[in-house]
């Protein structure tokens, strides 16, 4: 979706698998893999399950219509904008999306650039990164404050699979 002439990506979260290996999940109409992605925060190292979102249909749906968001899950659009893109501004909205999510903006070297905590289920207000960044990342809501995460720490995650 384009919203004041920025990609606009609708998002939502997805299942678990094991911190350490691949899972595979049926995911509404398709099947994914599950790969591990960890925060490095002030208080330790999150380890979460997430699915990627790689292709403009897997990025438009996102998570919408989604309710099976786990604490230890999430959803991660990347690479954004693409393949060797540079990064770019980007511009969420939660239109379609039942659960209110912590939208997590990483810069292109793998820091947090921001965090739009507990964002409004249905809304389609844009949800701004404020900056270029290089992927996104959506947890449940109030996931990020729990745990301690913040702007500033590093996020990675295997980008061969």
């Amino acid at each position: 979706m384009i919203v004041g002439g920025k990609a606009v990506w609708a998002g939502l979260l997805v299942l678990g698998a094991g911190a350490g290996g691949v899972a595979y999940l049926r995911s509404e109409d398709h099947v994914v893999a599950n790969t591990a992605l960890t925060i490095k925060s002030a208080n330790g190292s999150h380890v979460f399950s997430i699915e990627r979102a790689k292709t403009p249909e897997e990025q438009a749906r996102g998570l919408m219509f989604r309710t099976d968001l786990k604490p230890d899950g999430g959803m991660l659009f990347w690479p954004y904008p693409g393949e060797g893109g540079p990064p770019r501004e980007a511009n969420f909205w939660m239109k379609n999306t039942p659960s209110p999510l912590d939208i997590v903006y990483i810069r292109a070297d793998g820091t947090i650039a921001r965090i739009a905590e507990n964002t409004v289920p249905f809304s389609e207000a844009p949800i701004p990164s404020g900056e270029p960044v290089g992927a996104v990342l959506e947890l449940m809501g109030g996931r990020s404050a729990e745990l301690g995460i913040a702007e500033g720490d590093l996020v990675t995650w295997d980008k061969t699979k």
